[in-house]
């Protein structure tokens, strides 16, 4: 049975990785990024390069979309030359970002107004997941349409979930963004602490993630602290953005994020001091300077 074409739209941190994959498995793929250049090692692999959204939809079957936020995927489907309006009418439209679900929820409406169906699939990983192949989907929509495109997001991942309606991976998405983002700012407090403290870093690091504390984001945001290694696995500033998005999505649930706010300010004040287009691990450096 021939593999499904597909569209992979947005080429970054994590949509090489997952563009690499495909390829791998065999799909046919077009691919799209804002910076062409970034597309050349996968033309070499066999992917055709589009010059704009509306060009990689044209023809495929599925459409994916792996961007930074709200206003990038905004463009990139509804935009001048926008992939939306140049899909086919038989094409599933996927929606792999980190976005609000109200935006997905505006996004689904002029889907349908098209008669196309759309997933919200969001994944949790980093650079390293996506390069392997192993990402998280967590999908919002159609039980029937996730079935259709399987293998597509299958050839990415080690684990697909359906939630429940469009939204559900949006909103399941930053709830684990924001447990995240908390752990890593009060990681950075506590391994500052102990830096200035007099203990042995790496004792007290070790009994640390041995204990109740620990975790596996733990033990991998802690030893890129100390290396003071920030190559990007998960941008610095998408995860303030993330904090923001979660705050308001809360809200709308009448919660209120009282420890995103203060993780939320330490990402911030990073972002404000040159940290922004780091790893999200970066954000001990603002206090170590203090």
């Amino acid at each position: 049975m021939a593999k499904q074409s597909v569209a992979l739209l947005g080429l970054g941190t994590m949509g090489s990785g997952m563009a690499a994959n495909l390829l791998k498995a065999g799909f046919p793929l077009a691919v799209w990024n804002r910076t062409a250049a970034k597309a050349e090692p996968l033309a070499k692999k066999g992917a055709r390069i589009a010059s704009t959204p509306a060009d990689a939809a044209k023809g495929a079957q599925v459409v994916v979309a792996m961007l930074a936020d709200d206003a990038a995927s905004r463009h990139v489907w509804l935009g001048e030359n926008g992939a939306l309006a140049a899909a086919e009418k038989s094409a599933v439209l996927i929606d792999c970002s980190t976005v609000s679900p109200a935006w997905i929820s505006e996004l689904s409406s002029h889907a349908a107004q098209r008669g196309l169906h759309l997933l919200d699939a969001p994944v949790t990983g980093s650079r390293t997941h996506a390069e392997a192949g192993q990402l998280s989907f967590l999908v919002g929509g159609d039980e029937a349409t996730l079935n259709s495109v399987w293998p597509v997001l299958e050839s990415m991942s080690k684990e697909i979930v359906l939630l429940g309606p469009i939204g559900s991976g949006a909103k399941l998405k930053l709830i684990n963004n924001f447990l995240c983002a908390v752990q890593v700012a009060s990681l950075a407090e506590g391994l500052t602490w102990i830096e200035r403290s007099g203990l042995d870093r790496d004792k007290a690091l070790a009994f640390l993630k041995a204990g109740a504390p620990g975790s596996p984001l733990l033990g991998s945001i802690s030893a890129r602290m100390t290396a003071e290694d920030y190559t990007v696995n998960f941008f610095l500033r998408l995860m303030a953005k993330d904090i923001r998005y979660a705050e308001n999505e809360a809200a709308s649930c009448d919660v209120e994020l009282s420890t995103a706010l203060a993780a939320r300010r330490l990402f911030e004040n990073a972002v404000e001091q040159g940290y922004g287009d780091k790893d999200m691990s970066a954000v001990i450096e603002p206090l170590r300077n203090k």
